[in-house]
């Protein structure tokens, strides 16, 4: 229960978009840790940064850096600019949040399976995504099913790429209806 999670820009930012960054508050008050880079990243939409410095501000979220020349910041560079064989470069955000949780611990939040997944296999990193959170979300009682299909459909709209049509399809993809 004590679990940091160091989410990346496009899994922090499906909440962001549609306005329900209070269901992250809700299940992980005061564990959220956003990368500098990630905080970097959302200064290019200034309201998706705003939101972000709300929950900031009321202690649920927190930027964290990494030491130039720390174990951390030497897989980051490595991550993003020269990976060892059979890996690839991948983007800032998902490379900070990658680093952070291999040495610090906890869990890494990305939507952005095609870039991380061979991270997180290879360095054994506890890993979640939107439609995670959303059934983490449900099973706690913060939102119904149907909340959860309103929810899904305003990512989409904010062209936030999930791997199914709707939170129900999700949910029987995972196993979890019989429908």
């Amino acid at each position: 229960m004590t679990d940091s999670y160091f989410f990346d820009t496009d899994c922090l930012s499906a909440f962001l978009w549609v306005r329900e960054e209070s269901i992250l508050a809700k299940l992980y008050t005061g564990r959220i840790i956003l990368p500098a880079q990630v905080y970097s990243e959302l200064r290019k939409v200034p309201h998706l940064q705003a939101r972000a410095d709300t929950l900031k501000n009321s202690g649920d979220l927190r930027i964290e850096s990494m030491e130039a020349g720390s174990p951390e910041y030497r897989d980051y560079l490595q991550m993003t600019t020269s990976p060892e064989a059979g890996m690839r470069i991948i983007g800032r955000g998902e490379a900070a949040g990658i680093a952070m949780a291999k040495h610090r611990g906890g869990t890494l939040a990305s939507n952005n399976l095609r870039d991380v997944r061979l991270y997180v296999e290879k360095y054994k990193i506890s890993h979640i995504t939107t439609g995670e959170i959303l059934i983490e979300a449900m099973d706690a009682g913060i939102i119904t099913e149907n909340e959860g299909n309103t929810i899904w459909a305003d990512m989409i709209r904010k062209r936030r790429m999930l791997p199914a049509a709707s939170f129900s399809e999700y949910l029987k993809q995972a196993g979890r209806r019989d429908k």
